[in-house]
């Protein structure tokens, strides 16, 4: 009974690699279809926050004038959009709408002695027109938490009086400024709201309103303020969030995801889902590097966003800054001007997005469609994904091979009915972990066939023309065997080492294809989802290819665990483990999306960028690729060299990794990956080349040595 069921497991480990290279084949189509939609959004949109615009204006001697001339710079310059907010009195005051007093500053101004028992507001608008357009957001808005508003003059001006003190009234937020709405429009700016969900309860018919009104300016998106949506606050009670979005599609408005926010606005997927993924992703460049950075920086961050990560909105941030070597207050308007427009020197983000294909306009969605084919597809993919998680089993506990494939089918079946994205995640992460890692396992076999041949014996003796009995006596210090190989000439072992080198990065790919075949959906697309478990993907591969090395390759592994367990630990190794562990805590910090590069490092980035057109990840073609490469050809004949092994994995969980970045587009994924694995080879093959030339200067000097000993 045993052995035919051990019969089964062997022929089941054939089927279930024929089963994964089945799933990744299906997972191709999948990707062409996520190509041809990546396709569909080309037009990207600059935005500045009129906020900002209005904030600087108000340090200048002639803020209307200066708005006024600043506008016409920004259209001249490239700059499409102005982003407006609610209205607050501190903004309003700023625009020179309206001037707001305490009860203390009003009496003053009649020449009367301050009101006791009294801590009013009092607005003097600034005229008719601004009384007019302003009012009624003011009444509406202070109506809704029972504050007292009524009329008050002076000097000619009409104005109301809140009950309400003025630190209350000021961070009330309204609907957006009609004057500056209104402004915008005529000088040919399109508008993006940015809406909060701070204006409490939920009025169903005041954003009807509001909604009706965006749409006779031609607004097409809306951007959110704060930490959730508008809507999201009175959804249990109000199913506000239903009405807003049932509002977004009556007039055919999107909204926008921003980049690299440290929480999610709550209730955005939601939103998304409900209006048929309408967004698309925005990146944000702060105050303080609208700055400090170049404009041919801030360019070439736009174009990289634009090119990598399918960022289609721009938003631009600026804020007055008190300078002491200037003894002003200066801004970063020109600053932004030169980066989007562009000098006489140097082309700004508007040139060279379109010399990338990107023209300047109306941010528009992707449009998608899942076709019922793609779900047979995924559902082939699916079954890949189970395999290839259950080889990685069996290449560790070769008889829980049919146990983990039927345990993973059952297992995805529940989550499919349960939920579907967690299934999803699950799976992509598994592969994720398990193609690489058997790749590098596959490697390993071969050097091992080889070498050794049908033996299973490794380490022991360094000199190969040692007697098999001392071998044998010296078999408990590692793991017994040989410590180094003869028989493959050099020119022999770097064929086999480019070919092991090959294969092993196309069974990386089987699981990349896996990945992006699981998460292709447009959420994963707007990073609105995002593959879960970096973190583990960076560790996982190459902890088990460490322990399948130290483990896994001897006579057995609980006689190589036994002798790893009596090792003698000495100072060496405890340094070593410290420097490691060093290292890898720095990998980690710099693994994902949090690690900070330097400046010199930003500088090499940009190099290659401009060199490739594509940057190729550092760790793949500058370490991982190379270590590999090098380590294929010493371990046909060092046995020590098998260690490299375990650095060489980073590399293969790196080329997975860069594929699990669904909002990269799938060819930028692919160009890059395949120059980390030409430029690699290139620095592998230098490696081997200078370890040949090391190699041979020590072996004359120790011929030498020897005959001048025995003269």
């Amino acid at each position: 009974m045993l052995s035919t069921y051990r019969q089964w497991n062997r022929r089941a480990r054939t089927l279930l690699w024929a089963l994964t290279v089945i799933g990744a084949l299906a997972a191709l189509p999948l990707g062409f279809a996520r190509h041809a939609v990546e396709q569909t959004s080309r037009e990207v949109e600059f935005v500045f926050d009129y906020r900002d615009l209005v904030t600087i204006a108000a340090y200048k001697a002639r803020p209307q004038d200066f708005i006024r001339d600043e506008l016409v710079k920004m259209k001249e310059s490239g700059i499409t959009t102005m982003a407006v907010y609610e209205a607050t009195f501190e903004e309003l005051s700023w625009a020179g709408r309206l001037t707001v007093y305490s009860s203390a500053q009003a009496a003053a101004l009649s020449g009367k002695p301050a009101p006791l028992n009294e801590n009013f507001t009092y607005v003097l608008f600034a005229d008719g027109a601004s009384r007019g357009a302003i009012e009624p957001l003011v009444r509406n808005a202070f109506a809704k938490i029972d504050v007292a508003v009524r009329t008050w003059s002076f000097g000619g001006r009409e104005g109301l009086v809140l009950e309400t003190p003025v630190e209350n009234a000021a961070v009330r937020p309204m609907m957006p400024d009609p004057v500056a709405l209104e402004q915008l429009s005529r000088e040919g700016f399109q508008i993006l709201p940015r809406l909060s969900d701070r204006m409490q309860p939920y009025n169903a018919a005041e954003m009807e309103a509001a909604m009706g009104r965006f749409a006779e300016l031609g607004v097409k998106r809306i951007l959110f303020d704060g930490e959730q949506v508008t809507g999201y606050n009175d959804q249990a009670s109000l199913k506000s969030l239903d009405h807003f979005a049932s509002l977004l599609n009556k007039y055919d408005i999107g909204v926008a995801a921003i980049e690299n926010i440290s929480t999610p606005q709550l209730g955005l997927n939601k939103l998304a889902y409900l209006t048929d993924y309408n967004a698309v992703r925005l990146y944000s460049l702060s105050d303080a590097d609208s700055a400090a950075l170049s404009p041919a920086t801030i360019a070439d961050r736009f174009l990289l966003a634009a090119k990598d990560r399918n960022i289609r909105l721009f938003f631009l941030n600026g804020a007055p800054i008190r300078s002491i070597d200037k003894a002003a207050v200066v801004d970063p308007l020109d600053n932004l001007y030169e980066a989007i427009g562009g000098s006489e020197e140097e082309p700004g983000a508007v040139a060279k997005l379109a010399a990338a294909g990107f023209e300047t306009g109306s941010a528009k969605p992707f449009e998608y469609a899942y076709a019922s084919w793609q779900k047979a597809l995924r559902a082939v993919v699916t079954a890949g994904a189970v395999a290839v998680v259950a080889l990685l089993v069996g290449a560790f506990a070769p008889g829980l091979l049919l146990p983990a494939f039927a345990l993973g089918l059952i297992g995805s079946a529940g989550l499919y009915v349960l939920n579907t994205a967690l299934l999803e995640q699950a799976l992509a992460l598994g592969a994720a972990i398990a193609a690489p890692t058997l790749a590098i396992i596959w490697a390993l076999s071969r050097v091992r066939a080889h070498t050794e041949g049908n033996r299973r014996t490794v380490g022991g003796a360094w000199n190969t023309a040692e007697p098999a009995d001392a071998a044998a006596d010296r078999s408990d210090r590692l793991f017994g065997g040989r410590w180094m190989f003869d028989g493959l000439p050099a020119g022999k072992r770097l064929v086999s080492a480019l070919g092991l080198y090959a294969v092993t990065a196309v069974i990386s790919l089987l699981g990349a294809a896996l990945v992006f075949g699981l998460l292709n959906n447009i959420t994963y697309m707007l990073k609105l989802q995002q593959f879960r478990g970096v973190g583990l993907l960076a560790l996982a591969p190459m902890a088990l290819t460490a322990v399948y090395v130290f483990l896994y390759t001897g006579q057995s592994v609980r006689d190589n665990f036994r002798k790893l367990l009596r090792l003698q630990i000495t100072v060496l190794w405890v340094a070593a483990a410290a420097v490691i562990g060093m290292v890898g805590l720095y990998y980690l910090s710099r693994t994902g999306n949090a690690g900070q590069a330097s400046t010199l490092e930003l500088m090499f980035r940009s190099a290659l960028e401009s060199t490739f057109g594509v940057r190729p990840r550092t760790k793949e073609f500058l370490i991982a690729h190379p270590l590999f490469l090098l380590g294929l050809f010493l371990s046909l004949r060092y046995r020590a060299a098998w260690v490299l092994m375990i650095v060489a994995s980073m590399g293969q969980l790196s080329i997975v990794g860069t594929f699990s970045h669904i909002h990269t587009p799938i060819a930028i994924s692919l160009i890059r990956v395949l120059l980390g694995l030409g430029l690699g080879a290139i620095i592998g093959l230098c490696l081997i080349a200078f370890w040949q030339l090391a190699e041979g200067v020590w072996k004359a000097w120790a011929v030498r040595s020897t005959a001048k000993r025995s003269d």
